[in-house]
């Protein structure tokens, strides 16, 4: 039941920092995904567990985390086309 909580927050986590940088993930339900998960590492990497947690990610850093993922990723997939 951990690991598909996990999956759900990390995929809402992905979806509501598309949503923030208006910008749509390759890959659908499982780039947000992805991209909630590492952007809770990367967030966790740059702040901490601080916040409330949900399925044991820390919520604003992993948000947080995700929008600099999508930022990036959507700066490359921009400078391939």
């Amino acid at each position: 039941m951990g690991l598909i909580m996990y999956l759900i927050v990390g995929g809402l986590i992905g979806w509501l920092a598309g949503v923030i940088l208006g910008k749509d993930l390759p890959a659908g339900v499982v780039g947000n995904i992805i991209a909630g998960i590492v952007g809770a590492w990367i967030g966790g990497e740059l702040l901490g567990n601080i916040g409330p947690t949900l399925a044991g990610i820390a919520i604003i850093p992993a948000l947080l985390g995700a929008v600099i993922l999508i930022f990036i990723v959507s700066l490359i997939v921009k400078a391939v086309k």
